[in-house]
């Protein structure tokens, strides 16, 4: 049981993936576009190109001869993987997968049209025109995003007509790769937003994690927690959404599906299919496997017997102010002083203003007051900073 894996992306999240691989005897070669990335750190060797360059790309591919190729950024020239399948070589979770999940219109018109899944009201646009005209009928507030960015890039909530070609401009200049458009959505008014971590296997049931709250600010995680508060009903609404839309894109491995909780029901709102930003809570312990040994095993075909709550947890991110190039990382020894609280730094070679630097965790036992978890996540991340 030995395979050879190219692991596109090599951020904190592959970071993770990559210890998980190699704690079960896999090689890994990772590839990002700059030297030092926080995965290539700890895998077996690594390869700096501009995934967005096709030629680029089957190069390394056919330098390294994966048996898997496994995405995990948004950037990357997606659609040759259907030509990596041809040539027997597992993408994961699935070419088609990645195509549609890197590009928020064909994700979002597969759940929404196809599946019938409940989702908000939207419209795309490709010039300013096209995105006066879907702000004037969907109506502000509204959210609007690039149709291909990560880490929230470009997207921001538009609550005005003074400030629609500030919020038009912002989203385009942050589209990745090639496509310039975005989609304008009705904003939904929720309670909760959650990530519900789904797990597809090649001989095994669909399986679903506690699912996980999480809070955004500049469309970006901050802190999230599980378990969350969510009733049955809401529970597998949710579960039975997720399972139709990762069956429809096919594959094994892990999903971060997420959600808005309203007081009228569950709305679908997007995927990814790779381990999700907020399911870092999950290297707390809360569960009986991190969701990157969940991905690990799903990926090569190790069974999964279950998924088991074990404790409540909550992560809290550890941001950067300023850009820099060399810098010093302080107040680690505070951050531990606390019982229960754990960290991860990342070990990205440079900083930027609310580049995210590392995780602070904080756990108990199941029955834990979850504000008071939250609260210490963040007194932890507080406790750090970057100079």
């Amino acid at each position: 049981m030995h395979k050879k894996i190219l692991l596109l992306g090599s951020g904190e999240l592959g970071k993770e993936l990559v210890i998980a691989l190699k704690r079960l005897g896999q090689t890994v070669i990772t590839v990002d576009s700059y030297a030092g990335a926080p995965a290539m750190q700890v895998a077996d060797g690594s390869e700096i190109i501009d995934m967005l360059d096709g030629d680029q790309l089957d190069q390394v591919v056919a330098k390294h001869k994966p048996d898997l190729v496994v995405p995990e950024i948004e950037a990357i020239r997606t659609e040759r993987f259907y030509q990596y399948e041809n040539q027997n070589i597992q993408v994961v979770p699935s070419a088609k997968a990645a195509n549609y999940t890197m590009n928020r219109k064909l994700i979002r018109d597969l759940a929404s049209k196809e599946l019938g899944l409940r989702t908000a009201k939207y419209f795309y646009a490709t010039t300013f025109e096209e995105f006066k005209k879907a702000v004037e009928e969907i109506g502000f507030p509204c959210v609007v995003k690039p149709l291909m960015s990560s880490s929230g890039k470009g997207q921001s909530v538009l609550k005005n007509v003074a400030d629609e070609k500030t919020v038009w401009e912002y989203a385009i200049t942050n589209s990745r790769g090639d496509i310039n458009e975005v989609i304008i959505e009705e904003f939904v008014s929720f309670h909760t937003e959650i990530t519900l971590l789904t797990v597809t296997q090649k001989d095994g049931p669909t399986l679903f994690c506690p699912p996980i709250g999480h809070r955004q600010e500049r469309g970006d995680y901050q802190e999230s927690w599980q378990p969350v508060a969510i009733s049955e009903i809401d529970y597998a609404d949710a579960c039975e959404m997720a399972k139709k839309v990762t069956t429809a894109l096919s594959g094994a491995g892990i999903w971060g599906v997420e959600f808005f909780l309203t007081d009228n029901g569950v709305y679908f709102s997007e995927l990814s299919p790779r381990p999700h930003d907020t399911g870092m809570v999950t290297l707390a312990g809360t569960q009986n496997l991190s969701e990157f040994e969940l991905h690990a095993r799903a990926i090569l075909g190790l069974p999964i017997p279950e998924i088991k709550l074990e404790k409540a947890g909550a992560s809290a991110v550890i941001l950067a102010q300023k850009a820099a190039e060399r810098f010093s990382i302080d107040g680690v020894e505070k951050a531990l002083d606390q019982p229960h609280t754990d960290i991860r730094i990342f070990g990205k070679p440079t900083t930027r203003p609310y580049r995210r630097m590392g995780v602070a965790l904080a756990y108990d036992m199941i029955s834990a007051d979850m504000n008071e978890l939250r609260k210490k996540a963040k007194k932890a991340a507080d406790q750090i900073s970057i100079n």
